[in-house]
């Protein structure tokens, strides 16, 4: 993957989707219509943490490279480069895959 140009600030994070599947456990194909957007992803970069009252920064759990899962409405998206990202604050990320 390529350089991706865009560093997120404060407690923000940037996820690309893991793409949902396209057969369902009874191996029906599903249409693109039909398919929920995935709530998964992977978090390729990271801001600095959230500034705390006294002047510190908190500590982000999550990592680049992580695989993580978030809510529905989580973050805002955006293209980038021909890519499609999500920058969510990382209080939307509800765990770490694996």
């Amino acid at each position: 993957m390529a350089k991706l140009g865009i560093k997120p600030l404060g407690d923000k994070v940037i996820v690309k989707r893991i793409e949902a599947e396209e057969k369902t456990a009874g191996g029906i194909v599903l249409p693109d219509t039909a398919r929920e957007k995935p709530k998964r992803g992977l978090v390729l970069a990271v801001g600095t943490g959230r500034l705390l009252d006294d002047g510190r920064r908190s500590e982000m759990q999550v990592r680049k490279n992580d695989e993580v899962l978030f809510t529905s409405y989580a973050g805002t998206e955006i293209k980038h480069d021909g890519d499609e990202y999500i920058i969510m604050d990382e209080s939307d990320i509800l765990g770490i895959v694996g």
